[in-house]
Formats: structure tokens, C-alpha cells, sequence
């Protein structure tokens, strides 16, 4: 480089001189200048040009031959991306080999080979139809299809033509959604037939009324007092209704307050006193002394509390016993350690598993009456809307079908756990977990964990 420069820039300055020679008209003074100054000019822009070839990055490739590989290189460096993704992605290039598939589609496809044929890694016909279909109309293609292995799955494809000769299959799971959608139909066929029954009472008690019973004032009574009873079971069950679904929306909000416990379960016992008393049932709270405060709603834990006790005391006999027991500073050994408070013949699930939070501390409520029990069958579908245990309960008994759900869905906005153990016979214990409050943690660190 130092040669160019050097020969280049002497070039330059004789070309005044040379100019002179030619018979130029100029002086012998101009040609010099001339000569300096093109020498000095030359010198400046090989200067320049020089530093601008030092500062820019050397081409491996021509530009006509990099085009490809730079199609290649964005690929490589979006495969780390569409690795972690936790949709299934499928890319598939020329004659439908299968250029890549990430972690999430080899767990569905675990036959994937790079450069394998799409139909050998994939069977299902709805995914290859529409593969097919977007690559001959190089438009975006979609289908739904199920997958029955390991479990149910509910999917949707996707197929993108990227460009050409390569297409993008996209997975994306519905089942939750599906199952969702399956659960609002069922709700919704559930409450317009708990809804129809006591609308289609109250219209034969009417027509009655109007007709046959017009003049009967004794017949009258009768029926204006079960249209009664029929009204405030339908507005009970509207009230439910009504409760489950403000109560779902602000699931995902976990509550904030501190509240203690063992205050409000005694303030919804004295508020149960007058029923109790009427079914001549014994209420008893076992507790340590001291507040024992949880991070809770405190209303949504008094609907709670209220209608667990509430049952209890329904399902007790005459002279029976509702005992509600609080402990605190149970840790996730003591909670997975539980002995069966009626027996080791007595059956026992967890309705709602409590999450365990490593470092918290529970405490449960257990509530457990003196009743009939529960069959274990019925157990796991205690908590499904509008199901009820049949066995053992009057007509003055029978309610929406609606309690348990509710339960079940404050507590999972509470994270905490409900479980149920029951012995036909022996009776029934509900048992409600919650997080303590880190105040409650604190000053009980150095206590023994019961």
C-alpha cells in the first residue's frame, strides 16, 4: 500500500512538468503549482480512501453469493427463540423435509429426524391437509384436530409460507379452552334446570289457584306457603349464582388483608347460635389463645366459614356436636402428615391441594360434624356445581348445590386448600388451609411447627 502511495502521488506532481513538455501554455511557475497541488490532492484522497478500507469489516463473500446464506443464518439464529417456546413449531422446507421442530413439538412427535418427510413425523390427516393447502395457495391455513395420546389434547394448526419452498407449522393448545367452554355449557344447562323447576311449580300453584283453588281459602294457605318456599329457593339460587361468578372474575387477585381467624369464625358462630340452638346442636371452638391472623377476605372467609358450620349443623342429629378446631404454624411436612381425624377406615381427598409455598406457614380449620358421613365415592364431586349428596337429607334440607363450589373457588383465590374426610356413620371434618400473615410468621418462628 505504501508503494501505491508513493508511485500515485509522484505521478501526480510530474504532471505539471509533463504538461510544460507537451507544449502547454503555461509558465515554467504554473506547471510546478500544478504539479504540487494535484500531488497534494492525490495524496489526500488515497489518505482517505485508505482509512475507510481499514474501518469496514472484510467481505467473506460477494454480495450476489451472500444472499442465500443470509436466509440460513437468520434460521440459525431464530432456532434458540423458537426452542423455548411452549407452543409446537414445525418448519418444513423443499420436497416437505422437515428442517426443524422445537422441544415443544418433539413431545408431541417424538419420530423427528432432521430432514425427515412431514408425513412420516406427522399421521394426523387434518395437520398434512392443511400443510398441503397453504403451500399450493401460499396463503395462511388453519384446522382443528384432536390428539388422544398421552391424554385428550385439543389443537389448532397454523401453516405459514414463509417464502418459498418453506412453511411454518404453528400449534397452539385449546384444550383448556374447550374444557372451559364445555363447563359454561354444562353451568349454563345446570342452572335453567334448577331454574325450571320451581318456575314451572309456581306456574301449576298459579293456574290452581285461578281455576280449582279460587274459592278454597284452606287450599289457598297450603299453596301460597310452598309458592313461598319455592321463590326463596330461586332467589337463593340466583344469589349463588350471582356470588360464584363476582367470586371467579377476581380469582387470579389474591387478597391482601390480615384478618384474624379465629375472630370471625367466632362471630359466625354467634350469628348460627339461633339455628343451632333450634336443632338443639352443640357448637365448640377449640383455639389457643391470641388472635391468629391469616392473609384472607375477611368477607369471602365469613361466606366460607358460614357455610361449612351451616352445613354441619344441618347434618348433625339432635344432641349432636360442630366442632371447629384451629391450629396455626403448620409447615408443608405437617400439611402432607395429616392423620385422619376419624380413623384410619375413614376416607379422605383433597378437594383443593394447598399450594405450599416454600418459607410460609398455614393454618387450618378443621369443621366436623356428627352426621351421617359421606359415601368415599362422592367425595371428588362434592365440590361440582349443583351436585348433591342425596343420602341421608330431608327436603328441608336440600339447597342450590352451590355452597361447595363457592368454597372451593375463595380458597383457590385465598391459595390455600380445602379438604373433606368422612365415615359413613361417623360424621364429616371440612378442612379449610390458609396462609398465615408474615407477622403471625415472624413472632411464631422460634415455636415448634405442630
Amino acid at each position: 500500500m505504501t508503494f501505491r502511495f508513493i508511485f500515485l502521488t509522484v505521478l501526480a506532481a510530474l504532471s505539471g512538468p509533463i504538461a510544460l513538455f507537451l507544449g502547454a501554455d503555461i509558465t515554467p511557475g504554473q506547471a510546478v503549482f500544478a504539479g504540487i497541488l494535484s500531488a497534494s490532492l492525490t495524496f489526500l484522497s488515497l489518505r482517505v480512501w485508505a482509512n475507510s478500507r481499514a474501518a469496514a469489516p472484510p467481505m467473506a463473500h460477494p454480495p450476489a453469493q451472500n444472499h442465500d446464506k443470509s436466509h440460513t443464518d437468520i434460521d440459525r439464529a431464530a432456532r434458540p427463540a423458537l426452542q423455548v417456546l411452549p407452543a409446537p413449531v414445525v418448519l418444513v422446507g423443499a420436497q416437505d423435509r422437515v428442517i426443524f421442530a422445537n422441544e415443544a413439538a418433539q413431545q408431541i412427535y417424538r419420530g423427528y429426524e432432521p430432514g425427515s418427510v412431514l408425513s412420516t413425523m406427522i399421521r394426523h390427516p387434518e395437520v398434512l391437509g392443511v400443510y398441503r393447502k397453504a403451500v399450493q395457495s401460499m396463503t395462511p391455513c388453519a384446522a382443528l384436530f384432536t390428539i388422544n395420546r398421552p391424554e385428550e389434547r385439543h389443537m389448532r394448526v397454523l401453516a405459514l409460507p414463509v417464502r418459498a419452498r418453506q412453511t411454518v407449522l404453528f400449534f397452539h393448545d385449546e384444550t383448556d379452552a374447550r374444557k372451559a367452554e364445555q363447563m359454561r355449557a354444562g353451568f349454563l344447562a345446570d342452572a335453567s334446570h334448577e331454574l325450571r323447576t320451581p318456575l314451572a311449580s309456581l306456574s301449576g300453584y298459579i293456574e290452581t289457584l285461578r281455576t280449582t283453588a279460587k274459592d278454597d281459602a284452606q287450599a289457598q294457605a297450603k299453596f301460597l306457603h310452598i309458592m313461598a318456599g319455592q321463590a326463596a329457593h330461586m332467589e337463593s339460587l340466583i344469589n349463588d349464582l350471582l356470588s360464584l361468578s363476582q367470586i371467579e372474575m377476581n380469582e387470579h387477585l389474591a387478597p391482601q388483608d390480615n384478618i384474624d381467624i379465629k375472630e370471625v369464625i367466632q362471630s359466625v358462630c354467634a350469628a348460627l347460635t339461633p339455628l343451632a340452638e333450634a336443632r338443639k346442636v352443640i357448637l365448640q371452638i377449640n383455639a389457643s389463645d391470641g388472635p391468629l391472623p391469616v392473609i384472607a377476605d375477611q368477607r369471602q372467609i365469613i361466606q366460607v366459614v358460614q357455610n361449612l358450620v351451616d352445613n354441619a349443623i344441618k347434618y348433625s342429629p339432635p344432641e349432636g356436636a360442630v366442632t371447629i378446631t384451629i391450629s396455626a404454624d403448620h409447615n408443608r411436612r405437617a400439611l402432607a402428615t395429616q392423620n385422619h381425624r376419624l380413623g384410619p377406615k375413614s376416607a379422605r381427598i383433597a378437594i383443593l391441594e394447598t399450594p405450599q409455598t416454600p418459607g410460609v406457614l398455614y393454618t387450618m380449620v378443621h369443621i366436623q360434624d356428627a352426621g351421617p358421613g359421606i359415601a368415599a365415592e362422592h367425595l371428588p364431586r362434592l365440590a361440582g356445581r349443583f351436585y348433591r349428596v342425596e343420602a341421608g337429607k330431608t327436603q328441608s334440607r336440600k339447597g342450590t348445590g352451590l355452597g361447595l363450589a363457592i368454597v372451593k373457588h375463595i380458597m383457590t383465590r385465598h391459595r390455600g386448600g380445602l379438604r373433606v374426610e368422612s365415615l359413613p356413620g361417623a360424621g364429616s371434618v371440612f378442612t379449610v388451609v390458609l396462609p398465615q400473615s408474615p407477622a403471625q410468621q415472624t413472632s411464631r418462628q422460634r415455636r415448634p411447627v405442630t
